[in-house]
Parts: C-alpha cells; structure tokens; sequence
C-alpha cells in the first residue's frame, strides 16, 4: 500500500476577468483578458461560443448592445473576450452579454463603475416572463366572454 502525496497545484497567473450576466433566461460567462499595445495579436476580439461577435450577432443594433460598454468607456479596442452564452433569444443573449462585460469591466477597474451604472449596465433586469394560469389562455388574457 503505497500512499501518493498530493501534488501542490500549478499556479498559473489569472490574468483575465471572469463574471456572469444575466438576462431572461439567458445566461452568459464572460472571460475579458486586457490587450497592452506590445502585443501582436489583434486586439477588440469579442468571441462568442467560437465565432466573432459580428458574425454571431449580425444585425447593428444587437451589435452595439453589445459594444455599448466599450464604447462608452471609449475603450473598444483595449479588451479581448471569450464569451459562452446558454438560453434565451439573440436579445437577452446581447444583453446578458453587456451585463457580463460592464461586470468585468468593473472587475478590471473599480473608476468603471460609475459610468456603467450611470447608463444601467450594471443593473441586473429582473424583469422574465409572467407564468400562465390555469382557466386562462395566457398569462393574463382570460378566455373570450358572451354575453348572451
């Protein structure tokens, strides 16, 4: 009977920012790794589930959701990003996005904060669909009445 000694994990050097945003049902884990000019690779690379942001999102208007913090913090080029984003539709995918980023922006330096939560970035819309009830045909709309 031999006994292993455990092996002291490898230390790596974290050097990006993992948060999670939400919206709806849709749930997104973003990674943002900071980009120094020396480096050659290219830099503003947003990957989600393994495809560039514009070709994951193709229309302008989800693609600025998405850009919106960057943008107002004038850093669009400054971040690198890998994003896996689960459920919901491409809406509440962009927009959880953009509550992960403003969050790992946050991470990344606390100055952020005041800007992003000025716009709203930060704050997590609590707002999901209404179940529906029994006796009813939707959530709310209840089944076609006559009077006579």
């Amino acid at each position: 009977m031999s006994e292993e000694t455990p092996k002291p994990a490898e230390e790596t050097a974290k050097n990006y920012f993992e948060t999670i945003g939400r919206r709806k049902t849709a749930i997104a884990r973003v990674r943002l790794f900071t980009c120094s000019p020396a480096q050659s690779i290219e830099t503003g690379n947003l990957l989600i589930n393994d495809r560039n942001y514009k070709e994951y999102f193709p229309t302008p208007s989800l693609q600025k959701t998405i850009e919106a913090p960057f943008i107002k913090l004038k850093s669009l080029n400054r971040f690198n990003g890998t994003i896996k984003v689960r459920g919901g539709g491409i809406n509440g995918q962009a927009e959880a996005i953009r509550h992960g980023l403003s969050r790992a922006l946050v991470l990344f330096d606390i100055n952020f904060r005041k800007k992003l939560k000025k716009s709203g970035y930060l704050t997590r819309d609590a707002r999901a669909v209404e179940r529906k009830k029994f006796g009813l045909k939707k959530a709310r709309r209840g089944p076609q009445w006559s009077k006579r």
